[in-house]
């Protein structure tokens, strides 16, 4: 078992990638007027690292929820801040209207192509650096991380086996792929903040459809399992959505065989300390 760390990722998680990718997109003008995106956290920090570092006003949609180390980093990268309430309000509409009144480019979390492009450098430098690798495992919310690796592995490998994580109470992509459409969860109950997306996008599913061999659904419960089994054995710091990929692996819910090279995407690591002691 080889872990991929992008807990150790500049911003904490693998968001700066796609983040970074939408942005080298706009032309000069487009820069000029700035970004507007909405998200729990991990994507907001990669959109306003990736605007800081190209000189691009950045205006960020989070939920008054937010996990407090995850707003602080939004901040501390220049970015404008506005909550709203995740039960009463809706972040797409709310984005869609700023970005009409400035002028700005929407950044989607996860449902536009270049965000799942640059997720998928992931699976490249997975394929270079375990070439070997004969599973991966990958934790899932709105789709974007397991769109981009799976697509890159599965073009140039399509004998490795790709699986998907969900939580229990945010299974929107596992239900999706059943409906064989985009479904929208009417409520969401899990721990694991970044993967609590209440609907998935037509680019993921399509991407999931074509790409993902295997979906396992798991409880918070086990998800902290997987949290303190990363702390414990691999002196890391996960936050809840990292915990998820490991799951499958300590339940023994995949089926391996003695020659399998597994790798788990260990996807985030914002979480706030007193939040992280509660849980364990």
């Amino acid at each position: 078992i080889w872990l991929k760390c992008e807990c150790l990722q500049t911003g904490g998680a693998f968001k700066l990638r796609g983040a970074s990718n939408r942005l080298l997109q706009l032309d000069a003008d487009e820069r000029k007027r700035g970004v507007v995106a909405f998200s729990s956290g991990n994507h907001a920090q990669g959109v306003a690292i990736a605007a800081s570092r190209l000189g691009i006003p950045a205006t960020i949609v989070m939920p008054n929820d937010a996990p407090q180390i995850k707003v602080d980093g939004t901040r501390a990268n220049g970015a404008e801040i506005i909550f709203y309430d995740r039960v009463t309000e809706d972040r797409v509409k709310i984005a869609a209207a700023l970005a009409a009144e400035r002028g700005a480019t929407v950044v989607p979390a996860f449902d536009d192509r270049h965000v799942v492009a640059g997720q998928g450098t992931v699976g490249l430098e997975i394929l270079e650096q375990v070439p070997d690798a004969t599973v991966i495992v990958i934790a899932c919310g709105g789709g974007g991380l397991i769109s981009g690796v799976a697509a890159a592995i599965k073009q140039s490998r399509p004998d490795i086996r790709i699986v998907g994580v969900e939580p229990a109470g945010a299974d929107a992509m596992t239900r999706s792929l059943a409906a064989g459409s985009p479904q929208r969860l009417a409520s969401m109950n899990t721990i694991a903040d970044g993967l609590a997306a209440p609907f998935v996008g037509v680019h993921t599913l399509a991407h999931c459809q074509a790409f993902v061999d295997e979906w396992h659904v798991v409880p918070d419960d086990e998800i902290v399992l997987g949290m303190r089994a990363l702390m414990e054995r691999c002196k890391l710091f996960p936050e809840t959505a990292a915990g998820a990929a490991i799951v499958p692996l300590l339940t023994n819910r995949l089926s391996l065989h003695a020659s399998d090279v597994v790798v788990p995407i260990v996807c985030g690591g914002n979480i706030d300390i007193e939040r992280m002691k509660s849980l364990l």
